[in-house]
């Protein structure tokens, strides 16, 4: 099948790395690195999605602030997160990539009005399943 027509589901495995939004950013630049990810789905007590904090996010906040360490995550996340459903195909996810010029979407399942995030994928991810396809 091409790589166009995959399903999120069908391309990516699902499991998130989350931080809540009261964290402060030396604990979140932590468990990046542990994680060797590029961003932490931000989420609430009870799992929902409130937002995505990512490397560049840590970045800017050192570059504005001395003392950025001290700084919690809902000041810096990204709030207004891009999202997509497990049946959507992977053509949905370029286009939103590139749209929005953004590196990664949050694969989501919807439950009460809330969203609880299932995975996230990337450019590199789209990239990966291009050098699969035949």
């Amino acid at each position: 099948m091409p790589m166009r027509n995959l399903s999120v589901l069908q391309a990516k495995r699902l499991g998130v790395y989350t931080i809540g939004p009261d964290e402060d950013l030396l604990a979140t630049a932590r468990k990046m690195q542990e994680h060797n990810v590029s961003a932490l789905v931000v989420t609430d007590a009870d799992g929902y999605l409130v937002g995505v904090i990512s490397r560049t996010d840590l970045v800017r906040a050192c570059l504005k602030q001395a003392d950025w360490s001290l700084l919690r995550v809902h000041d810096c996340m990204s709030a207004d997160v891009v999202t997509v459903e497990l049946d959507d195909p992977m053509l949905r996810v370029m286009e939103l990539l590139v749209d929005h010029h953004i590196h990664r979407v949050v694969a989501v399942e919807r439950h009460e009005g809330k969203l609880r995030p299932l995975a996230v994928l990337a450019a590199g991810d789209v990239v990966y399943h291009m050098a699969q396809d035949k």
